[in-house]
């Protein structure tokens, strides 16, 4: 029997539904910007034959006249005209950037959620035109091989990724969005994979999950969103998932391009950005200029061990996030959560969360360098503690170079919850690198590795068999 609130989905409606997310491409649909996004390919119009251009009957100019100003680009042919938006059947120039779904920036500004990285940030996927419909596909599926080592530690193959989808099309002025994202991750069990020191969630409704990553459900974002201008580089917006992401904390780890070529979950996950899967989530957003202000009200419980499912409940939640793109490179970001009751195993016991990050991102000439620094607090039981995770990666031609530190104070690293213990003070590196080929149009071969070094207090050396270490392998291919 399913718990009251809860909608378990027999196969026929599993299958219905991810076939849905599969179908809901995206993309973004104005065309107002001069900047050439990655990845983001559509085909192109048959040129048009130029004008005959007449001899010009304009005298030459005087031998002592001025030369035409540097910015004078009617003096060089170079006649200024509006960029032309996106023609609502056909296709548009890689050259003309779309703006996002929430406002007049460009598209690379948006992540998961409703969340901000910076203007420079990649932005790849397949990209079509169905009617007014502006329709993009991204995805991603990462084979792995999981090695933990000590008394704790565990190995495992697994599958891991997501595959999304979206699709925007004008509304009077203003613009509509569904977003549709699905994951392999629930086919790797209950317990997930061993990831030594995370903790978070449970298995079985019983015990923690710890020293394990969980998996992420089925369904990861299933929203719809509506955009209405107010003026001159304003615009108010409205976005609901079930499940979604409410403003709170930076974007999720798989969206981050600091470090989403790792099959790795951040320890810091449920300090900054595990609210990336809230299943009820209603956000109201300002845009003015550079700047967003977005309140969000949701379902602060975190998803239960029924991966397949899509679970309900009232939007007791609250989430406020305040954030700023100062330069095309830097995103920044400030957020405050109250969470009713978000473990299922602590019922009763609220949380406050507060979150700041900053995102930046630097295009080289055959590649990225993007770097995040991101700080999060869990206040609970009348303790607060902090997280703190440090990620760069380094994008050259086919390869990249990434690594990740992080550190944690973290009282659930027992699996029993009612043992209340300290907030020990954990921390983790690791350091990876990948390297693509092309498959085929929009598709690449990854393969990978990384190597973790974990490190733990004196009062944990037993439990741990010291500071024990980790390393993964993967193949990943890539819908680019």
């Amino acid at each position: 029997m399913s718990r009251p609130g809860e909608i378990v989905l027999n196969y026929r409606y599993l299958a219905a539904a991810s076939a849905f997310a599969l179908a809901s491409l995206s993309s973004p649909a104005v065309a107002q910007e001069h900047q050439h996004h990655p990845g983001m390919t559509m085909p192109m119009p048959e040129p048009k034959p130029a004008p005959k251009v007449e001899p010009s009957s304009t005298p030459p100019p005087a031998p002592d006249a001025a030369p035409p100003s540097a910015t004078d680009h009617s003096a060089h042919g170079m006649e200024e005209t509006a960029v032309p938006a996106m023609p609502a059947h056909g296709s548009m120039s890689p050259t003309h950037s779309m703006t996002g779904a929430y406002g007049s920036y460009p598209s690379a500004r948006e992540s998961s959620g409703t969340a901000w990285q910076p203007d420079t940030s990649d932005h790849s996927g397949l990209m079509t035109m169905a009617g007014d419909w502006s329709l993009m596909l991204h995805g991603e599926l990462t084979l792995v091989h999981d090695w933990q080592e000590g008394p704790r530690g565990d190995s495992k193959n697994f599958a891991a990724g997501m595959l999304m989808g979206t699709a925007r099309r004008s509304l009077g002025n203003g613009t509509l969005q569904f977003r549709a994202m699905v994951s392999p991750d629930p086919l790797m069990g209950k317990r997930g994979y061993p990831l030594l020191l995370a903790s978070g969630e449970t298995a079985d409704g019983v015990t923690r999950i710890v020293d394990r990553q969980h998996p992420h459900d089925l369904f990861m974002e299933l929203s719809a969103s509506l955009s209405q201008p107010i003026g001159k580089d304003a615009s108010a917006f409205i976005y609901a998932g079930l499940p979604g992401e409410p403003a709170f904390g930076p974007p999720a780890f798989m969206h981050r391009q600091s470090i989403n070529v790792s099959p790795e979950a951040p320890i810091s996950h449920h300090w900054l950005d595990s609210t990336h899967i809230s299943f009820g989530v209603l956000t109201g957003g300002l845009i003015v200029g550079p700047a967003k202000v977005e309140v969000s009200r949701f379902n602060g419980r975190e998803p239960d061990q029924r991966r397949f499912n899509i679970e309900t409940g009232p939007l007791d939640s609250t989430a406020v996030r305040v954030s700023l793109n100062p330069t095309r490179t830097l995103s920044l970001q400030a957020s405050w959560g109250h969470f009713v009751e978000p473990e299922q195993l602590e019922p009763g016991e609220n949380q406050k969360r507060l979150s700041a990050s900053g995102h930046w991102t630097v295009p080289l000439r055959q590649g990225s360098w993007a770097t995040t620094i991101a700080w999060g607090r869990k206040s609970a039981h009348g303790h607060d503690a902090d997280a703190v995770a440090l990620e760069s990666s380094l994008n050259w031609n086919r390869w990249t170079l990434f690594g990740r530190a992080e550190r944690t104070e973290n009282r659930e690293l027992f699996a029993d919850p009612e043992i209340e213990t300290e907030a020990f003070k954990v921390g983790k590196a690791s350091v990876g690198a990948l390297y693509e080929l092309p498959l085929a149009s929009h598709l690449k071969l990854g393969l990978g590795g990384l190597y973790a070094f974990n490190f733990v207090p004196k009062a944990l050396e037993g439990e741990y068999g010291g500071d024990p270490n980790g390393a993964m392998a993967f193949v990943r291919l890539k819908i680019d």
